[in-house]
């Protein structure tokens, strides 16, 4: 095979690819920068080369044929290898490039990570680094992001991680807000409203442990709730209820006295902070000096 037909054909299997990961020919085409109709001709001429149908297409879906699911999982893999290797010939030089998608909460983001980006980009000034502010996996594959940082212990996925550090999460109230409802033990957490973090799965429910090990289950009502820690932090401030948010966002509004630390006597569980990536063979190096880069400045 010559080098043309070569290149044709590692086009149009990217096109392909490009398709079945975001289902959908309009967000391939953009992603690949080329027309939605270029991307069509891409995999009908791949169809043609290996006679056989790949995808199904309808007026809501796309979806795979048998033959089409093997070819995606086996070239999905060389694809990636390809351009591995251009990072491996990179890396010889100690030359990293390449564009890096990641995200993290905006909360996490903008206290911790965007201080370091200056120092990442001065020591790799040709990665262009495109960071977006989520608290989802989901955009891991939907967004081609290469690498996500999520805060709370994760639940099992088909995803890899690297764990960087540990953070305290505290219950909080405002002063006026316990003016008007006593919280003194546990118990009283029952009968007051909560503002509910809504990335939790049982945000009101927690066991609160004290220095002696000693565990007490609280099962709060839900008043208000948002996915957002600054916004729940607001509707704190505002007395509305108690809150349950981690220690680094309010330090200083429990040192000024503006919220008031619930309980101290007893603690919630610490939760993780891990930067998360597609499961692999070979981890891109951009990816690689990115995670390094983190795990050198904020592990601890």
């Amino acid at each position: 095979m010559n080098s043309t037909a070569m290149h044709s054909h590692l086009n149009r299997v990217q096109t392909f690819l490009a398709v079945v990961d975001f289902g959908s020919y309009t967000k391939a085409a953009n992603y690949l920068s080329i027309s939605k109709a270029m991307a069509s001709l891409h995999v009908k001429a791949l169809e043609e080369v290996l006679s056989a149908t790949l995808l199904i297409r309808n007026t809501r879906n796309i979806s795979l044929t048998e033959i089409g699911q093997d070819f995606y999982e086996e070239f999905k893999g060389i694809v990636a290898d390809i351009d591995n290797a251009f990072d491996n010939v990179l890396k010889g030089n100690n030359r990293v490039s390449g564009k890096l998608r990641i995200s993290s909460t905006s909360e996490y983001g903008e206290k911790f990570i965007l201080p370091l980006i200056p120092l990442f980009s001065e020591r790799y000034p040709e990665i262009r680094l495109c960071y977006n502010f989520n608290s989802s996996l989901n955009d891991l594959v939907a967004e081609k992001l290469d690498l996500v940082v999520r805060l709370g212990n994760l639940a099992d996925s088909a995803f890899k991680s690297r764990k960087l550090a540990d953070y305290q999460i505290v219950l909080v109230a405002s002063p006026a807000f316990l003016e008007r409802h006593r919280v003194a033990q546990p118990q009283d957490l029952n009968s007051v409203a909560w503002i509910a973090n809504s990335n939790l799965q049982a945000p009101t429910q927690w066991v609160l442990r004290d220095d002696q090990g000693h565990s007490v289950e609280v099962n709060g009502t839900s008043h208000f709730e948002s996915n957002s820690s600054t916004a729940i932090r607001s509707m704190t401030l505002s007395s509305l209820g108690v809150s349950v948010l981690p220690g680094w966002v309010v330090e200083d509004d429990i040192a000024s006295g503006r919220l008031v630390r619930l309980l101290p006597a007893y603690s919630l569980p610490s939760q993780s902070i891990n930067v998360v990536f597609p499961n692999t063979a070979h981890l891109p190096h951009k990816s690689r000096v990115f995670i390094d880069f983190l795990l050198l400045h904020l592990a601890q």
